[in-house]
């Protein structure tokens, strides 16, 4: 489904990535994992077109998407949770929903009827404008709106960065649940230990490539690679 090789990319003079690989197949979770500052956003950005590749390629469904605008690579089926979630402020909680509803591949799997099933607080706070949730719910409307542009791969960036315990647990529910319906999900978190879980595969960054990767079972028993690459 999605396919990264050797991708290289960097902010004016700085280089972040130095030949980030990955691959996603249909139905997978798979997690990017590492300290701040280390290319995961970069990644993400890279992939969605926001930051410009300097070599490398970016496949999507077997077609190289390295270069095409951020619009044309979300059609192809990608759906993004951006950090900081950057939902429409102004808008309401319906009506950011509706403003991103797409009908895709899956003929319109996702529907307002079926994201407020998934996050009952949304359907509570649907008349509610954005900048009137709280930060899990605005979280969750985040997720939502991915969820109706029916994607292929939904792509969360900082998934509950700055959440209470609590949402945090629900966020996880959610994922959970999104997987057992068969979707394929690349998730950047820090709660290690909720991501293994339910999250298939790792991939472990460091200084803007790969350093290790592996299954959930082998992230567990090299504890080693926790204490040197993940711990703050």
């Amino acid at each position: 489904m999605l396919l990264v090789e050797d991708l290289e990319a960097s902010y004016g003079d700085s280089k972040v990535l130095f030949g980030m690989s990955l691959s996603i197949s249909q139905g997978e979770v798979v997690t990017l994992l590492g300290r701040n500052g280390m290319g995961k956003t970069t990644t993400i950005n890279t992939i969605f077109g926001l930051v410009k590749p300097r070599g490398g390629r970016i496949s999507v469904h077997g077609r190289d998407v390295a270069g095409l605008s951020p619009h044309r690579i979300a059609r192809m089926g990608l759906g993004l949770v951006p950090e900081g979630r950057m939902i429409f402020p102004n808008l309401t909680v319906a009506e950011n929903l509706i403003a991103t509803a797409r009908t895709g591949g899956k003929k319109g799997k996702w529907t307002l009827e079926r994201v407020c099933a998934l996050f009952p607080r949304l359907k509570e706070r649907a008349s509610n404008m954005g900048n009137q949730l709280s930060g899990g719910e605005q979280q969750m409307l985040a997720i939502g709106r991915a969820l109706m542009t029916n994607p292929d791969l939904v792509v969360l960036d900082e998934a509950t960065e700055g959440l209470a315990p609590l949402i945090r647990d629900q966020i996880w529910d959610c994922l959970a649940k999104l997987k057992a319906e068969g979707e394929a999900i690349l998730v950047i978190d820090k709660n290690v230990d909720a991501l293994t879980r339910f999250a298939d595969r790792h991939y472990v960054v460091e200084k803007g490539r790969v350093v290790w990767s592996g299954t959930t079972q082998a992230l567990k028993d090299s504890p080693g690679i926790k204490d040197r690459f993940l711990k703050v």
